[in-house]
């Protein structure tokens, strides 16, 4: 009898956008997220809407092989980490906050494999009891780790600082390096890291890049910048990836071993 191997299915978090004439609401994630779980990851890319309290995170745990948590323009709220309320005019996004977080600590202490990127790498720090900056670039010492205003995607995405990698973390195993250098897109950045997270890069300034949950069952990390950007011409970024879609096919083999 013919066995057909399926491919694992992975959830991609979504925003909620205002789009079109009228601005009706709308549940976007970017094609990048989506082309690199298509080409890279080898997974059957599903987005996840931000639908708060409506979402079911027990049947998503249940279905999903893996998430990627995507990153946006809107900030965590920051009554989530008991910080102080943003500047106005700062992006919020409480629906997708209502979903990512309680997403966030199921698959950890599910196994589910996670990759956290951006704003998924500040939710998943918040969601495991850790605090943010809200505006790097004003704290002293700091530098601007926002996107610069740049029209050309090359430019905007391109190699923006190095990184220091601890020797024989995940992410050393990786890449492969200790230092590497990424683009640099967020305003946000740690503050406390949360309690079962270990860091495993920083930035010259001493900000936080790169995090993993230590204790959990499965892979968990997260990473400050976008290795979904430029993974078709930068090695690094591929291998990130890759690893996430081995850690996902490893569990599925290890699940249908325990069911024969």
């Amino acid at each position: 009898m013919m066995v057909v191997t399926m491919k694992p299915l992975i959830g991609i978090s979504c925003c909620t956008k205002l789009f079109g004439t009228y601005g009706m609401p709308n549940h976007a994630a970017s094609d990048t997220y989506v082309r690199a779980t298509d080409l890279v990851v080898g997974g059957v890319p599903v987005l996840l809407p931000a639908n708060g309290g409506h979402a079911d995170i027990a049947t998503l745990l249940a279905r999903l092989d893996g998430i990627i948590l995507t990153g946006s323009r809107s900030n965590v709220q920051p009554e989530l980490y008991h910080g102080p309320a943003h500047a106005e005019g700062t992006p919020e996004d409480p629906l997708r906050d209502a979903v990512t977080l309680p997403l966030i600590r199921g698959a950890v202490a599910a196994g589910v494999p996670l990759l956290a990127v951006c704003r998924g790498f500040q939710e998943f720090n918040v969601a495991m009891g850790g605090s943010l900056h809200q505006r790097l670039q004003d704290l002293p010492g700091r530098m601007d780790h926002s996107t610069p205003m740049q029209p050309n995607p090359r430019v905007r995405t391109a190699k923006a600082h190095g990184l220091r990698i601890v020797k024989g973390s995940w992410l050393h195993r990786v890449v492969g390096a200790t230092e590497i250098a990424v683009n640099s897109l967020h305003n946000e950045g740690i503050d406390q890291l949360g309690p079962g997270l270990v860091a495993e890069a920083t930035a010259p300034d001493g900000t936080i890049e790169a995090i993993r949950a230590v204790a959990a069952p499965g892979l968990a990390v997260g990473v400050q910048w976008h290795p979904e950007y430029d993974w078709e011409r930068n090695a690094i970024s591929r291998r990130i990836l890759e690893a996430f879609g081995a850690a996902v096919r490893s569990r599925l083999m290890s699940q249908s071993a325990a069911a024969d």
